[in-house]
């Protein structure tokens, strides 16, 4: 596993908390939502690559 994938895993969640927090004391809940469900996203696409990846390197390991 690459150091660099959980360094940016955390640096999308800390900006997501500080976003959300930012966002929580000014009143603003459902854009506060709408950050942590976005950065939720973009996280699940990171690792749905990495996924894809790793399905490609065993179909060619195996030749399938």
């Amino acid at each position: 596993m690459d150091v660099d994938l959980v360094f940016k895993i955390a640096a999308v969640g800390i900006i997501v908390t500080i976003l959300n927090q930012v966002l929580v004391r000014s009143g603003r809940e459902e854009q506060a939502t709408m950050t942590t469900l976005a950065g939720l996203v973009v996280v699940l696409m990171i690792i749905a690559q990495r996924i894809a990846d790793l399905f490609d390197l065993v179909k060619t390991l195996f030749q399938f």
